[in-house]
């Protein structure tokens, strides 16, 4: 379990491409400080394990599903990758609960810069944007963001100088893709509401009377 809060931005050491995987080697610097083999740790929103740890640098083993699914296929080396440690009980909640399970990917459409603040929009399938409130959270890139405009393919957030110097949003633009993690809730409830709202409803205008609603 993460928070969404980046730890740091660190850079990648070398990668080694497979048939159906690959292995990503960053270096953690100072935050490699306890990690161990099988430690969780997501890199750029996604979880993966520690399977070797050697002086500041760690390697990951990443697999079909994860090349899938988000845009670890497209690290290279020296590019610099979000790191947040996994959370420890007791530890304080800055942003709000990530699983480093990522649901897809987005492509940002444009940056905006404001006085105090840039907007950020980014692309997305249909299927995705359907999970998003307004003033909900998404994690980029694991960050942990509230959600300002919502539409069917397509979402903004705005961004605090703080963020784009020490994450990846920094340096992305238009056309870059980005890992998205949904808030688990707006998950559960999609899951849940088809499967209700398909049966045949029972109520009626005159039951609402009945009970005082109309």
């Amino acid at each position: 379990m993460f928070t969404g809060i980046v730890e740091g931005l660190c850079k990648v050491e070398r990668i080694q491409k497979k048939s159906d995987s690959m292995v990503v080697s960053v270096n953690l610097g100072d935050l490699s400080n306890d990690v161990k083999n099988g430690d969780s740790i997501a890199i750029n929103g996604t979880c993966l394990t520690v399977t070797d740890i050697k002086d500041q640098v760690a390697t990951f083993d990443v697999l079909t599903e994860t090349i899938t699914r988000t845009s670890l296929k497209d690290v290279k080396p020296t590019i610099k990758v979000n790191v947040e440690r996994a959370l420890r009980v007791g530890d304080r909640m800055g942003g709000h609960f990530v699983t480093g399970h990522v649901d897809g990917t987005g492509v940002i459409e444009k940056k905006t810069t404001q006085p105090g603040q840039t907007d950020l929009w980014v692309k997305v399938d249909k299927d995705l944007g359907s999970m998003m409130i307004e003033k909900g959270s998404i994690a980029i890139d694991g960050i942990s963001l509230t959600l300002v405009d919502v539409t069917d393919s397509a979402f903004s957030v705005a961004l605090i100088p703080f963020t784009l110097a020490e994450t990846t949003l920094g340096f992305k633009g238009a056309g870059d893709i980005v890992n998205l993690e949904l808030d688990m809730i707006g998950k559960w409830v999609k899951r849940l509401i088809p499967s209700e709202y398909s049966k045949p409803s029972s109520i009626t205008l005159d039951k609402l009377k009945d009970q005082g609603f109309a």
